[in-house]
């Protein structure tokens, strides 16, 4: 079974930045397209960022031209640089296979941007 461990979260004013991270423990890493989901307060999980394993990526309109991923097969962690942070970024960050999400899903990793 994957595992899925989050981290890099935490407390940033407007316009900040976080790096988010996240290892994997599944062998087949290098060959799966993987993506950012994140889960605002009272909203559905909605997928941020996709990455395939050639590194070509796909945004949603909300972040595209803020927020990078990346990925380090190597060491099997997911990134995602968030820059221009705004107060509805506010969320808990998953990752996850990025076309169809695998059946466990990490802790997430709590963003909360506000003044």
């Amino acid at each position: 079974q994957v595992q899925l461990v989050e981290s890099g979260g935490g407390l940033v004013q407007p316009g900040g930045s976080l790096r988010l991270s996240c290892a994997a423990s599944a062998s087949f890493f290098r060959v799966t397209t993987m993506g950012w989901y994140h889960q605002g307060p009272g909203k559905q999980r909605e997928l941020v960022a996709t990455i395939t394993s050639s590194g070509i990526t796909n945004y949603a309109d909300s972040v595209k031209g803020r927020f990078t991923i990346s990925r380090d097969n190597a060491k099997r962690t997911l990134y995602l640089q968030m820059n221009s942070l705004k107060p509805e970024d506010t969320a808990v960050y998953y990752c996850n296979a990025g076309v169809i999400p695998w059946s466990n899903w990490g802790q997430g990793t709590q963003v909360t941007v506000s003044s």
